[in-house]
């Protein structure tokens, strides 16, 4: 009778937890590694001339090194590495509803000065000075604000 017993609470034990290993403290240590090394090449890149001469490259290597960063944290330190396959059922739609949303916003951002009224434009940076204040380096400063030509920013009420 005792064997029976035994048996049924092994059974039951499987079913309840997951007995594989999930890597051991090596790999942690492995990933914990790889995490300090991208925190030093986000620190580097941040601090470079990079950000300064081609600021869309250097912010595109410092989103690219966080999301493997991220990776690296959802992967291993959240056990998605060893979840069955569920975990795609919630991530796919969740992902294409991200992506549509930045899709469906996109016109709405770039559209949104059609409608401003002239007190609204006398407060709204203007884009040209932008653009050559992120081309010079220059951003934040008024440096780039003199050499910007409004005419094409505002509408003109004679």
């Amino acid at each position: 009778m005792t064997d029976q017993v035994e048996t049924t609470t092994d059974s039951h034990h499987d079913v309840d937890h997951d007995d594989h290993s999930h890597g051991g403290t090596s790999l942690y240590l492995m990933v914990f590694g790889a995490l300090c090394v991208l925190t030093a090449l986000s620190f580097l890149v941040g601090n470079s001339s990079l950000m300064t001469s081609n600021v869309k490259i250097g912010w595109a290597l410092m989103m690219a090194i966080s999301c493997g960063k991220a990776l690296l944290v959802i992967m291993f330190f959240m056990h998605l590495l060893w979840e069955s396959n569920w975990k795609w059922v919630i991530t796919i739609p969740a992902s294409m509803m991200s992506v549509f949303l930045v899709l469906m916003l996109v016109p709405d951002v770039g559209r949104r000065t059609r409608n401003y009224s002239e007190e609204r434009w006398e407060h709204t940076a203007k884009p040209q000075q932008y653009d050559e204040s992120i081309g010079s380096g220059t951003h934040g400063s008024g440096e780039a604000g003199e050499k910007s030509d409004d005419s094409h920013d505002k509408p003109h009420h004679d």
